[in-house]
């Protein structure tokens, strides 16, 4: 579905390590999954495109990790389809500027901004983040808007229509009593590079699917069109079982003026369950019905794959 040694600590840089430079990964998972994570500081969080070539899809992925010097926010190269020795790799980048966020959740392209982004951690701060080389700046970090008691962050998306940008987040919501909580608003920045909200607008989502530990909303992807792509996922413990969804939950849109209006269906339509995974991002492919979908599957490390779940 949300501001800022161990044995397990050294486990987990060793295998980062062996994926940079370059040694054989794992072969995929069942059902075109391939492995980006070998244990529980390297699942995948967030994720935000940033480029395709000669059949490779580029990304940045954001990691929740909480401990002082585990690795925030790394490269992932992910080819569809591929087999066992050209899947997927990863690049881990160094947090610069701040003190290491804890919990990151969420992060998305600025538009129009090249290399920079938007990276939001579970209890609601935003970091504004240019990435250069094999480092990640922060310029400034702010808190979102209307953030309430028991708030728990996972998603956060940006869109631009007509020159204006919103954006749109939600509490991820858990089980039946609490239904996932969505955000939208008009998004700028100020001067100082400080993300600047205008008027906030709310709605319920319930996920029809998973059922039990189920957080409503895993993350969101807003299509050209403003349809809402929004993943669900439930979560039993660090060893699962896990299952997801991702649904048709409605639209965002924004007018010539800048006001944004959000709608979101009483009865999402799930578009694919994906069994054995706890998906927590799901970015929609321009151009493309496809999204990549990665995963934080806690213990067992982190997964990639896509799937045509988007449209228009």
């Amino acid at each position: 579905m949300s501001f800022r040694t161990t044995v397990l600590a050294t486990a987990a840089a060793s295998a980062a390590a062996l994926l940079t430079a370059g040694a054989a990964p794992a072969p995929p998972a069942p059902g075109g999954w391939q492995r980006a994570g070998d244990d529980i500081s390297s699942g995948i969080s967030g994720l935000a495109l940033t480029g395709r070539t000669d059949g490779a899809t580029h990304a940045l992925v954001v990691r929740d990790n909480k401990k002082p010097g585990e690795n925030r926010v790394a490269r992932l190269t992910y080819r569809p389809g591929a087999d066992s020795d050209r899947a997927a790799s990863v690049q881990q980048l160094t947090w610069t500027g701040a003190a290491e966020p804890i919990d990151l959740e969420a992060i998305e392209a600025v538009p129009g901004a090249r290399g920079e982004y938007m990276a939001l951690a579970s209890r609601g701060l935003v970091h504004h983040l240019k990435v250069s080389g094999t480092e990640v700046h922060v310029l400034d970090t702010s808190p979102l808007p209307a953030i309430a008691d028991g708030d728990d962050y996972e998603s956060f998306a940006l869109t631009s229509r007509h020159g204006r940008l919103a954006a749109v987040w939600a509490d991820r919501g858990a089980g039946k009593e609490r239904p996932a909580t969505l955000h939208a608003a008009p998004f700028s920045f100020t001067k100082y590079g400080e993300a600047d909200f205008g008027p906030v607008t709310t709605a319920r989502l319930r996920a029809p699917y998973p059922t039990g530990d189920v957080r409503h909303a895993s993350d969101i992807s807003v299509t050209p069109s403003g349809r809402l792509v929004i993943s669900s996922a439930s979560d039993a413990g660090d060893d699962g079982p896990f299952d997801s969804a991702v649904m048709d939950a409605g639209s965002l849109s924004v007018s010539r003026t800048g006001k944004v209006r959000l709608s979101v269906a009483k009865s999402p339509d799930v578009l694919r369950k994906f069994k054995g995974h706890k998906i927590e991002a799901v970015e929609c492919v321009p151009g493309s019905r496809d999204a990549v979908l990665g995963t934080d599957d806690e213990n067992a490390g982190g997964y990639v794959n896509s799937a045509q779940v988007c449209g228009k």
